[in-house]
């Protein structure tokens, strides 16, 4: 018995495009749309499961909507003159209305009830000029991705409440308070310091004055004693001259 028509749309419909260079990850986009009244599970696999990442590679589309499918090609080194063997499969099966365990489903379904559409692989390589746009591109999106994250931030920073804001204002305050204070008493150790250095200079000058004034009192008195010394000898020759 032939199997029932794919009720599925996919997007694209035959293959699968991957564009170079293959020397990071590679990413395309495979849509799913259910246009019928019925939701509908899906599976999604490939003949080299260890070459992609399919992220969902199964769930359930509801009936009238659609999902994108992400297809990641995991890095190689590519050889122009090999053509591709790879293929996908999408999978589908219109889902019970009582459905209420999706892997159970599929092990209870039987081959006429599975729908399924397949799909190539296609590798290609950029020509130079392509890939010095894609480069720009690529150095454009950096860019507007940093301005978008600044901007992000900025918005982050606005959006700071009123109770966050009157915080930081208290802050501020009680820093500019604390360097005042740390000021206040910087001045009062340097007059403390200037008025030690103060003391100390008068303590050191004392001691220097006290010899100058011994000698001028030691000049003094042997003064004294020799003017008494000479009254004495002028009396004595003077008493022998009456005599």
């Amino acid at each position: 018995m032939a199997r029932p028509e794919q009720v599925l749309l996919l997007e694209p419909q035959h293959e699968l495009r991957f564009r170079g260079p293959f020397t990071d990850v590679v990413a395309t986009t495979l849509k799913l749309a259910n246009p019928t009244d019925r939701n509908v599970c899906f599976k999604v696999k490939t003949t080299a499961p260890r070459r992609y990442c399919v992220r969902p590679n199964s769930g359930v589309i509801d009936a009238g909507t659609s999902i994108n499918v992400s297809v990641m090609l995991q890095p190689f080194d590519y050889d122009p003159n090999e053509k591709s063997k790879h293929k996908f499969m999408v999978q589908s099966l219109l889902a019970p209305p009582d459905m209420t365990d999706t892997e159970g489903v599929w092990k209870d379904a039987k081959p006429e009830d599975l729908m399924d559409s397949k799909l190539r692989c296609v590798f290609e390589m950029p020509a130079e000029n392509e890939k010095t746009h894609e480069m720009e591109s690529n150095k454009i999106a950096s860019s507007l991705s940093k301005s978008e994250s600044s901007t992000l931030s900025m918005k982050s920073m606005v959006s700071l409440d009123d109770g966050e804001v009157k915080k930081i204002m208290e802050e501020c305050k009680r820093l500019q308070t604390e360097v005042q204070r740390l000021r206040e008493e910087n001045k009062q150790i340097r007059q403390e310091d200037d008025g030690l250095r103060m003391r100390k200079s008068t303590v050191m000058s004392a001691p220097h004055s006290s010899p100058a004034l011994r000698v001028k009192e030691e000049g003094l008195s042997t003064r004294v004693i020799a003017l008494i010394v000479l009254f004495f000898v002028v009396g004595v020759i003077v008493g022998k001259l009456a005599l």
